[in-house]
């Protein structure tokens, strides 16, 4: 054999980490200070400077609606399910506009017979589920403006709701 058929193995260098390591520091500093100029509005911001006017905020409050409560009476309602009845103790109060006040004091009564004939109607299954207040609250509210006047009974507050 001769000698130019020597193999001469070369081991291959291994690649530099230098730039990837780099890369990856300029791309960190890069996301960072492009986060800070948007986010402090050097980039995308709002061009004008604020006025005296703007800067100094001035909240005033809303005033409040004026509104009143008509209390109803408690009430006990029996709920019979298959021979054992539970009883239902109910209160409430109506938001209502001052101006229509004195009306709505003087259909109470109405008011009261047509809830009290609306929860006879339920079973106990009804008055169980966790979301049934806000159904039944709704109800109530819309056969209350039924009897009322739609402009005259704005919400209907349940204070007292208890199943015993």
């Amino acid at each position: 054999m001769t000698d130019e058929t020597v193999d001469t193995e070369e081991t291959p260098k291994k690649a530099s980490k230098l730039p990837l390591i780099l890369g990856l520091v300029l791309a960190l500093a890069g996301g960072g200070g492009g986060f800070y100029a948007v986010y402090s509005g050097m980039i995308l911001g709002n061009d004008s400077a604020p006025t005296e006017e703007e800067s100094v905020e001035t909240h005033e409050a809303e005033p409040l609606p004026d509104i009143t409560y008509v209390g109803l009476d408690p009430f006990v309602v029996s709920l019979t399910s298959g021979g054992s009845s539970e009883y239902l103790r109910f209160r409430a109060q109506l938001e209502v506009p001052s101006a229509h006040k004195e009306e709505v004091e003087r259909v109470l009564p109405r008011v009261v017979d047509v809830l009290n004939g609306y929860l006879r109607a339920l079973s106990p299954a009804d008055i169980e589920s966790p979301d049934a207040l806000v159904k039944l609250r709704s109800q109530m509210l819309r056969r209350v403006q039924i009897v009322t006047g739609q402009e005259r009974v704005s919400d209907l507050l349940v204070m007292e709701f208890v199943l015993n």
